[in-house]
């Protein structure tokens, strides 16, 4: 089993930064993608970030060039580093952790969110 948790919501203003940090623990291959989703009030969960075993990333459209994912296999740690921030960027982020990756599918797992506020 996989637990993931959140942490580093919070409350910034508009063109702050912010770090969101997801800390993996349990049994996790070596080989899996780490994502971050966000889901605002009213709305569908939507990927932001995701960052395979590898290093290599994908953003939504909304967030390149403001958002990098990284991760620290060491420490069992995905970060999600936010710049230039606007209001619309507001939601629970949550962590996933897709893992037992094989042709004929993949187990997810997924933490509980932390919330970010963005103030205009």
């Amino acid at each position: 089993q996989v637990q993931l948790v959140e942490s580093g919501g919070g409350l910034v203003q508009a063109g702050g930064s912010l770090r969101l940090s997801c800390a993996a623990s349990g049994s996790i291959f070596s080989i899996n993608v780490m994502s971050w989703y966000r889901q605002a009030p009213g709305k569908q969960r939507e990927l932001v970030a995701a960052i395979g075993s590898g290093g290599h990333t994908d953003y939504a459209d909304s967030v390149k060039g403001r958002f990098t994912c990284s991760r620290d296999n060491a420490k069992n740690t995905v970060y999600l580093q936010m710049s230039s921030l606007k209001p619309e960027d507001t939601a629970v982020y949550y962590c996933n952790c897709r893992t037992d990756i094989t042709t004929w599918g993949h187990k997810d797992y997924w933490g509980k969110g932390t919330l970010v506020t963005v103030s205009s």
